[in-house]
């Protein structure tokens, strides 16, 4: 199914945008589900109100991992899937911040946050004040040792957010995609090799009228599993009636 664009005549006449994302983050959910390893479970979340902020999160039960975090020092229970992702388009050095505070948890609540998926909004891009949140969001899972896929599919507002994260990660001009692109995807790994803290990045540029790519979505610094974008907002137009014609017919 190829790419359409929800925000321009005929389809934002007929569908709306705000239905469409919370299918495709159902979607997404469901087909990591059906994949992720004993010990982790996706869940999504969706947000209404000045702005819509819809992310689906992997989550990592504590029986998962023992004796450490899942990016370092622990041995892991879990089986790696079969399946590695391609070489990343580039690596940058990062760092990853030391955390002098006290947080308090409930015992009850249980489950770590490893990964996310970000559907970008139109709020998400509007004003300066909330690109910077959302970019400030991401830098902080990543910061975080946090994977994170960004997917953008709004045409109406040219905003690149991932190049804002890169300001935030002091990496801009080197990863920063083009100016013109206007929709993307982009999958983060932040990963520890020998000592030092990076961030691995593979990005795509999306276009309206063509097929979606395959990203990798790290669960640890070593077992990632693939996000078939294609797949899954195909099923996402089926479940929306939007899989024959831009216009749904």
């Amino acid at each position: 199914m190829p790419l359409l664009d929800h925000f321009h005549p005929p389809l934002s006449q007929e569908r709306h945008w705000e239905s469409f994302h919370a299918a495709w983050i159902g979607s997404l959910a469901d087909a990591l589900n059906r994949t992720l390893p004993p010990g982790y479970f996706a869940e999504e979340q969706v947000h209404a109100g000045p702005g819509v902020e819809i992310d689906v999160a992997t989550l990592e039960g504590r029986a998962a991992v023992v004796g450490g975090s899942p990016n370092g020092g622990g041995t892991a229970t879990l089986t790696a899937p079969a399946w590695a992702p391609p070489a990343p388009a580039w690596t940058v050095p990062a760092v990853f911040a030391d955390d002098f505070e006290v947080r308090v948890f409930s015992s009850r609540t249980g489950p770590t946050l490893v990964a996310a998926i970000e559907l970008v909004s139109p709020g998400n891009k509007d004003r300066a004040e909330a690109r910077r949140a959302f970019a400030t969001k991401c830098a902080s899972y990543l910061h975080e040792g946090i994977s994170l896929i960004v997917i953008d599919v709004v045409t109406g507002r040219r905003a690149n957010l991932h190049n804002e994260v890169a300001e935030l990660l002091a990496t801009g001009g080197e990863v920063a995609l083009p100016g013109e692109t206007a929709l993307y995807a982009v999958a983060y790994r932040p990963v520890r090799r020998e000592g030092r803290e990076e961030i691995d990045g593979w990005p795509a540029t999306l276009v309206v009228g063509e097929q979606l790519p395959v990203l990798p979505l790290a669960l640890s610094g070593d077992v990632s599993l693939p996000v078939d974008l294609e797949a899954t907002y195909t099923d996402a137009c089926r479940r929306r009636r939007l899989a024959h014609s831009p216009g749904g017919e």
